[in-house]
């Protein structure tokens, strides 16, 4: 099973990011994979007209595509425009739900409204409900948020992650049935490390580039093109690929 996660294209008309994100899908044209998850921030600047543009992109691989809001969405508007997509299940939250083989995609719409941060701990239950929800032994989840859940050290972004993220990793710690990996955007870049011994991506972004601001002293160039993450589950091992286009 190959899931492909696209984040952040922030699309405008007062940008060329759908430029960026058709190059993205040019390139897994290639590669087809089965299944397609974007973790947030579609478009930018209130650019209601980017849904259905990118909606429109996406379809060419008529693949099962799963959709969860970042902070720059509009989440009224993205059920009125992609409705047809049948990926939201919950009657206020755009939670998504998609079984895939052995792979449940479980995306959390962690936005808050009207701010750039999110929180993950309302939506707690939910997801330990959801978690709890096994069908057979072999079935695996794959766990999808916009804001990550990690710091990254890059101070300005880690002011505006998901609220909860000791109270998230304490849940996962928790749990029998913990996800395989637990993935994120909002970065704008790609970055790895662990919550509760579970391996935590970031997805890197379509649109530019965050610079990596460890310090206040060291700044350096933004060089980075579009990027994606492949996750590639087989034999019941997930390997997961960053790749820049």
């Amino acid at each position: 099973m190959l899931l492909a996660q696209i984040s952040d294209i922030h699309a405008s008309d007062k940008n060329d990011n759908l430029h960026r994100l058709r190059a993205v899908v040019e390139w897994l044209l290639s590669i087809r994979p089965d299944a397609i998850i974007v973790t947030g921030d579609l478009i930018d600047d209130d650019w209601i007209d980017g849904y259905s543009e990118i909606e429109a992109l996406l379809a060419q691989h008529q693949c099962p595509l799963s959709i969860i809001p970042g902070n720059s969405d509009s989440p009224h508007i993205m059920r009125q425009v992609l409705g047809q997509l049948d990926c939201w299940h919950h009657p206020s939250a755009l939670h998504t739900i998609r079984t895939l083989g052995s792979i449940r995609v479980v995306g959390v719409d962690t936005r808050v409204d009207g701010k750039t941060y999110g929180d993950i701990i309302c939506h707690l239950d939910w997801l330990g409900e959801t978690l709890d929800i096994v069908k057979s032994s072999d079935e695996t989840t794959i766990l999808f948020t916009h804001h990550h859940l990690f710091p990254t050290g890059i101070d300005p972004i880690d002011k505006i992650m998901c609220l909860g993220a000791v109270q998230f990793e304490q849940f996962i710690s928790a749990r029998l049935n913990k996800p395989i990996a637990i993935c994120s955007g909002h970065v704008h870049r790609a970055m790895f490390s662990t919550i509760a011994n579970v391996p935590s991506y970031i997805c890197g972004s379509v649109c530019a580039a965050n610079p990596l601001l460890l310090d206040d002293v060291r700044t350096p160039p933004v060089t980075d093109p579009p990027a994606i993450m492949l996750h590639d589950f087989r034999s019941g091992r997930l390997v997961s690929s960053n790749v820049s286009i």
